[in-house]
């Protein structure tokens, strides 16, 4: 391994220590609140350096996308006294994007329509989201989903029938229980005002994700 400064060894110590305490590397943000940067630039900066010193390897387009390599690796394999030691301020919170209002044919987490961020605990959820959704409308009412609450979602192109999902149809995105039939697909309201929505085999549809929780909005605010 390189010789490695000070600072650089802060910042690999708190990897480690953060993979042997939850399975999953630290994102820069996270970084940066441990040991005080000024900003996630700052960590970032870090971590290309310890790339660079072959200790690290980082993995584009994921916020946790560190791994460990080489005698870094062999370390915490080798040291089960890290899994006793302190856990890190705030480290095992997640930090989920709310997503307000999606633009026509944009992707869902397009910076745009990020509104904010929110820091929640784990234990709020049996399945890990990716973000949170902004709801609109009253559709979902009967299932306890209501204007203005905080759907959190967990990314994927695949559900079972009588799960709540994030949809998108053609420019529109809408959360409905999913019913694929036969020959079509069934998106259920779940308010007698509103009627299902039949998708046909050659209409555009696709999976956003899955309903794995709901924050009342009141609660942040």
């Amino acid at each position: 391994m390189s010789k490695l400064t000070e600072r650089q060894q802060q910042v690999l110590g708190l990897i480690q220590r953060a993979i042997a305490q939850s399975g999953a590397p630290p994102t820069r943000a996270e970084i940066a609140t441990e040991l005080g940067f000024r900003s996630a630039n700052a960590a970032e900066e870090h971590l290309q350096a310890l790339s660079r010193k072959g200790v690290i390897e980082l993995v584009s387009g994921t916020s946790r996308g560190i791994r460990l390599r080489g005698e870094a690796l062999r370390d915490l394999n080798d040291d089960p006294s890290r899994q006793l030691m302190l856990p890190m301020a705030g480290f095992n919170q997640l930090v989920l994007p709310l997503v307000g209002r999606v633009a026509a044919g944009s992707p869902i987490l397009a910076a745009e329509h990020v509104e904010q961020s929110y820091h929640l605990e784990p234990s709020l959820f049996q399945r890990r989201p990716d973000y949170l959704l902004k709801v609109r409308g009253m559709s979902m009412r009967d299932a306890g989903i209501l204007d203005g609450d905080l759907l959190a979602v967990q990314t994927t192109r695949e559900a079972r029938n009588g799960q709540i999902i994030v949809a998108r149809l053609g420019e529109d995105v809408t959360v409905k229980r999913f019913w694929k039939q036969a020959s079509h697909i069934e998106l259920r309201a779940e308010n007698p005002d509103f009627s299902t929505i039949v998708v046909q085999p050659d209409e555009p549809f696709d999976i956003e994700g899955l309903a794995v929780g709901l924050i009342r909005n009141t609660v942040l605010n």
